[in-house]
């Protein structure tokens, strides 16, 4: 147990990033998911606006530190492909 009150604040800060952080990570999984989903579903319109909400999840993720900034291109770079693959199909 921490003896000072600053200490006391860091681990609570700490718990609500962490929390905060795995949240995110969570979610950025989920809707990957589903737009894997409406890949092999071949729904290309449904597919492009997905992609759009991930992209933009994925971006903020990396600005916040959650996810690693090459980590966060090269997912998005993949996902990129995989639709461009669906619209040519």
């Amino acid at each position: 147990m921490p003896t000072k009150k600053t200490a006391c604040k860091e681990i609570r800060k700490s718990k609500l990033r962490h929390f905060k952080n795995t949240s995110t990570r969570s979610e950025v999984k989920t809707m990957a998911r589903s737009f894997e989903h409406l890949v092999t579903a071949k729904k290309f319109d449904e597919a492009k606006k997905a992609l759009a909400n991930l992209v933009s999840k994925i971006d903020r993720a990396a600005s916040k530190g959650v996810m690693k900034k090459n980590a966060a291109s090269r997912k998005i770079s993949r996902l990129m492909k995989k639709l461009s693959k669906l619209s040519k199909a």
